[in-house]
Formats: C-alpha cells, structure tokens, sequence
C-alpha cells in the first residue's frame, strides 16, 4: 500500500457480510487499492472472493472464529499518510461514534457491527465510518459498502449501494 500523501487512494470498505458474497460487491469494489473488511465475515470463501479484487485486510466479528489468527479483533493500517483503525464495534456494545473516538487512536476509524451506515467527523477531523452492512438484507436498511478516498492528508467517504 502507498503511503504517498499527495496522490489519491481509494479504499472499499465492506462490513457484517455473514457469508455472502454479492456480485454487485466485485464491481462496487473495482479500482480500489486494498479492501478493509470490518468483521463478521462469515466464511472465508468471501475473503477469497474479496481478495480477488484488492489485498484485504480483515478483522473478526462476533459471528466469526476469535481464534482464527487471520482475522484479528482489531487492526491499524498506514495509508496515504494516515493511520486507519479498524475493528467489529461488538466490543463496544452498542457501538457509537463518541465511544470509537474514546477508546481508539486513529485518523480514521472503521468499524461495523450495527448494520447501518455511518459518517462523523469529530471536532480534531478524525472520521468514523460504518460502511453498512454488505451480506443477506437484515433489518431496515440497504445492503451496501462504502469507499474511502484519501488526498492530501485527508479522508472522505462515499457509500454505495449494493
């Protein structure tokens, strides 16, 4: 992964898809430097799959195997001059922005865990992002994933529906 400040990277971010594996996710996904998976990914055939597309970097959810030395409970990436903090959100209980931005450093933070998308920016620009939830329709909300694109410095993000 580039960690040059001045050109744009983009992102996927993908979150809580239970063992499924969209074909609308490969075409959300193409052109994006590496994918972030914020957990409960079900089956490892969907890493697979994701893989495929971009380098994926994964961590475990609830529904997941906490012992599976692939998928860690959290995770912090370097990319385009900032750091990415990744993690199921489970850890939290009801997962909200305030208690992500209390507990973890980062500029930005991904998590899942809720099935419903995200965007805040704190006071000090951290962002915190739930891109959804990408696997089988569950509750009231719209599969989808999100896309994070980083220029100089700073992170912005763009959610797409599945």
């Amino acid at each position: 992964m580039s960690d040059d400040k001045h050109s744009p990277l983009v992102i996927g971010l993908v979150s809580d898809t239970h063992g499924l594996f969209r074909p609308e996710l490969g075409a959300a996904m193409a052109g994006v430097e590496v994918i972030i998976h914020a957990g409960d990914v079900g089956r490892s055939d969907v890493l697979r799959q994701l893989s495929a597309i971009a380098p994926v970097e994964a961590v475990s959810g609830n529904v997941d195997d906490r012992r599976n030395p692939m998928l860690p409970r959290e995770r912090s990436l370097r990319v385009g001059g900032l750091t990415i903090h990744v993690s199921h959100g489970d850890e939290l209980g009801s997962p909200r922005p305030e208690l992500l931005l209390g507990r973890y450093v980062g500029d930005v933070l991904v998590y899942g865990h809720t099935h419903r998308r995200l965007e805040f920016r704190s006071a000090d620009n951290r962002l915190v992002v739930n891109p959804g939830a990408a696997g089988p329709r569950r509750f009231d909300v719209t599969a989808g994933c999100a896309k994070l694109t980083i220029v100089n410095g700073r992170a912005d993000v763009e959610f797409v529906d599945l």
